[in-house]
């Protein structure tokens, strides 16, 4: 086995503290996805937009990596191999964990990025309604997050990883939301050995070959063991 290449989704975040869209209480459950999470939204009221994503950066600024992320760190680290891990988190929490190969395919909160000229620059800690972009001086700076409606990053890179896998992990995702929740179905096309890691299985746990379930804490340190003793 030469590559494997891991999707992480919101179920990996949420062992640190961060919320996922479904849980009760978190940021997302105080806010409608349309209000916060779409280009009309912030359209409507940038000013809710960004105080959302001020808040998801802060929030995320106090998390800390969990023995998932440090399994995932030790495989990259340790296997001979390639290591390609995508994620459909905007948290940081894999890099600070140790990764260096992180693809963020619905974008990141470290970063802002310009509505009138798509330039990109660091985000600050806190973003303000009305910022100016530093390359066209325009009031258009708004997160650098992929929003609903919106063409997730680094697609024809991600699909031809994909293609070349030996193995397909998903950790965490819930099969629903695509184009991610069908990359299971690419990497088995290509003949990649397929495995799910959730709390239960996703909506595609059918196409997976093996499915573990369990706080992904538990389950993800076991079976980078068994990768790295392999």
């Amino acid at each position: 086995m030469n590559k494997i290449v891991i999707l992480t989704g919101a179920g990996i975040s949420a062992e640190s503290g961060l919320g996922t869209f479904r849980a009760e209480g978190g940021l997302w459950a105080q806010h409608k996805i349309e209000d916060v999470a779409t280009p009309e939204g912030f359209a409507r009221d940038p000013r809710l937009v960004v105080d959302f994503y001020n808040a998801r950066r802060a929030q995320a600024a106090e998390a800390s990596p969990n023995a998932g992320h440090l399994a995932l760190a030790k495989l990259e680290a340790a296997f001979p191999g390639e290591v390609v891990l995508i994620t459909q988190n905007v948290d940081d929490l894999h890099e600070r964990a140790g990764m260096s190969r992180v693809m963020h395919m619905h974008g990141a909160l470290s970063g802002a990025l310009c509505a009138a000229c798509d330039h990109r620059w660091p985000a600050p800690m806190v973003m303000a309604a009305g910022d100016s972009c530093p390359n066209c001086q325009r009031p258009s700076a708004r997160p650098d997050i992929v929003w609903f409606g919106e063409m997730p990053y680094d697609m024809d890179e991600i699909f031809e990883h994909l293609s070349g896998a030996d193995m397909f992990a998903s950790i965490g995702t819930s099969g629903n939301v695509y184009p991610a929740a069908g990359f299971v179905a690419e990497a088995r096309r290509f003949g990649a050995r397929t495995v799910e890691f959730n709390l239960e299985p996703s909506l595609v746990g059918s196409q997976f070959d093996d499915i573990r379930i369990g706080p992904a804490t538990q389950t993800l340190p076991v079976w980078v063991d068994e990768i790295l003793a392999s």
